[in-house]
């Protein structure tokens, strides 16, 4: 069968996932900073304890998944496309994908991150498979409505949360965040047991609270690549100014409110959180079109951020395992030691090798190492 020629890369998904990728770093890395924190009993590692802290929570925490989700449904569509030019079987190659994505995914989690995403993008792949035939409108609406139902359903509990009498609030377990720093920073085999002992849990709280939101965005993403909104700059360069004024006014607020509210009473954490669901998406949005304004008028940044993006799966990995051997018993054991501008100050490192890196590999490889297998287990040879 004759296969018609590919199109060229859309350069702006590329750029916007490697956008994407410094703010999951940012997001994730105080985890395995401060791994005591985490396990004392304290709600919110990012708890606003600190100006950084505060930022974090506010300005990273949970928007830059919304970017990341949101592109995996555009990609998706691409995916379709490809599979439509070479006469292959859609379903076949995403079942065969997500399927690669999970054991990725599982073998990730186990060994370096507990809070890998990978697991539940394979399932909800899957998912967004059986949504594929829905129109655009009708995948926007569809996304709308399960946003809306996690922020009401947030604000239910938040209302039927009473507040608890000051001798029942839950007090820090300084044994539980001593044995904690302990495990991760004794060496392979206790960094390994913490991720043992840690990952179900994890992985079952992402599947709960981030998989209906990321499914949303999944969709918002199947609408916009249907409707190849990115690949016609002259559809949506006009609107990049009204979408920074709406999404900064409505989601910087909204932002600090969260960041405020998290980690603190129940219901007051619950409506924050409501609150967030809904503003993180115009935040999101925001921040997209201001680097979209910014690599039109500076395309070196463009150009530093678009081969992160193309081994977008291989600098998430790339990202755990170079923070497992600055943090954890992996390697330098530093988890618990350094004060949170260092911590940030380590992920600009790891951003900056990872971007270097990515740039060097793609020179001579058309595909991210991890971007290789995937290919060639999708497309089933």
């Amino acid at each position: 069968m004759t296969q018609t020629a590919a199109p060229p890369r859309v350069q702006e998904l590329d750029v916007m996932r490697g956008f994407a990728l410094g703010g999951i770093l940012v997001a994730n890395i105080g985890y395995l900073a401060d791994p005591a924190h985490m396990m004392a009993g304290v709600t919110a590692v990012h708890a606003p304890g600190g100006p950084v802290e505060f930022a974090v929570t506010a300005l990273v925490l949970t928007k830059f998944y919304v970017i990341f989700s949101f592109l995996f449904g555009y990609s998706f569509t691409l995916q379709l496309r490809a599979a439509e030019r070479a006469g292959a079987s859609v379903r076949a190659r995403t079942v065969r994908r997500c399927l690669a994505l999970f054991v990725i995914g599982v073998l990730h989690g186990l060994l370096f991150w507990a809070g890998d995403i990978l697991t539940l993008y394979a399932m909800l792949g899957l998912v967004l498979l059986g949504l594929r035939g829905l129109r655009p409108r009708t995948a926007v609406i569809t996304g709308c409505a399960i946003v809306g139902a996690v922020a009401l359903l947030m604000l239910a509990l938040a209302g039927l949360t009473a507040p608890a009498p000051e001798s029942a609030e839950l007090a820090p377990d300084p044994a539980a965040g001593e044995r904690a720093l302990d495990l991760v920073t004794g060496g392979p085999l206790g960094y390994l047991t913490f991720q043992i002992e840690n990952y179900p849990g994890y992985a079952a709280g992402i599947w709960a609270f981030q998989g209906p939101a990321a499914l949303a965005m999944f969709l918002f993403g199947l609408a916009a690549g249907k409707s190849r909104l990115l690949e016609d700059p002259e559809r949506y360069t006009r609107l990049l100014p009204r979408v920074q004024g709406i999404g900064f006014g409505a989601g910087l607020p909204a932002a600090a409110l969260f960041a405020w509210t998290y980690g603190g009473p129940d219901a007051a954490f619950l409506a924050g959180t409501a609150l967030n669901t809904v503003a993180s998406i115009p935040l999101a949005a925001a921040y997209v079109a201001t680097l979209l304004r910014v690599t039109r008028r500076l395309p070196a940044v463009g150009r530093a951020l678009a081969p992160a993006g193309r081994a977008a799966a291989s600098n998430y990995l790339g990202q755990s395992v170079l923070l497992c051997l600055v943090f954890t018993g992996y390697g330098l054991a530093l988890a618990g030691s350094l004060p949170p501008p260092a911590v940030m100050g380590v992920a600009a490192v790891v951003y900056a090798v990872l971007l270097r890196l990515s740039a060097v590999w793609l020179r001579t490889h058309r595909y991210g190492p991890v971007e290789y297998v995937l290919r060639r287990v999708t497309n089933g040879r």
